[in-house]
């Protein structure tokens, strides 16, 4: 026969022994020293967030880098474009042909194929408005020597002269906006031509 008493007090026994146990734990918890733990977390969390915000201004470096490198080969593109253009025209004005119509077809062939319509779209998608405004006047300079040569105008023309030298003035203003959308420094030597440059107008 099973003595229940002594069940009884067992039982008890335990109950009371696992409610200490626990009472000693849950003090053991209330006096622990929290500050080192949170400490360490929020040193962790800060330097997460540090190494997330140095991430993002190195990536926001490279890519302003990647933009002015861009904008650098379009303005030399454009620049090229240009000088090379105001060359070819000069040289095609200069030559004699069989006929006015002949003479206008050729000087339009080359300002079509000089390329520089498609280095103009090309100011017009990513330089910023000052530059884009400069160079859309370098282009109409152009073209109004273009058409002058069309219509007739003598190389060696003031007429001729007088559209040289406000492209060279327009070309000037449109450098020194894309110098400083650069970032360098201002010429210091002169872009329009001077007086006895009249041999060479596209040197400018």
């Amino acid at each position: 026969m099973i003595d229940t008493r002594h069940s009884t007090l067992a039982v008890q026994f335990r109950s009371r022994n696992s409610s200490g146990v626990a009472v000693v734990g849950w003090a053991k918890l209330a006096r622990m020293d929290w500050l080192p733990l949170l400490s360490t977390l929020a040193g962790a969390a800060i330097g997460i967030v540090a190494t997330l915000v140095a991430d993002r201004n190195r990536w926001k470096r490279e890519d302003a880098k990647e933009a002015l490198r861009l904008r650098l080969d379009i303005y030399t593109q454009y620049t090229t474009t240009v000088k090379v253009l105001g060359e070819t025209l000069r040289a095609l004005a200069e030559r004699e042909y069989p006929s006015d119509g002949e003479r206008a077809f050729v000087l339009r062939e080359a300002f079509r194929d000089s390329g520089i319509g498609t280095a103009s779209e090309r100011m017009w998608l990513i330089a910023p408005q000052p530059v884009v405004q400069a160079s859309n006047s370098v282009f109409h300079c152009l073209r109004r020597i273009c058409d002058g040569y069309i219509d007739g105008t003598a190389v060696s023309s003031p007429e001729n002269r007088a559209r040289w030298e406000a492209r060279g003035k327009a070309a000037a203003k449109m450098r020194k906006l894309m110098r400083e959308d650069l970032g360098v420094g201002p010429l210091t030597e002169r872009h329009s031509p001077l007086p006895d440059d009249w041999n060479n107008p596209t040197g400018q």
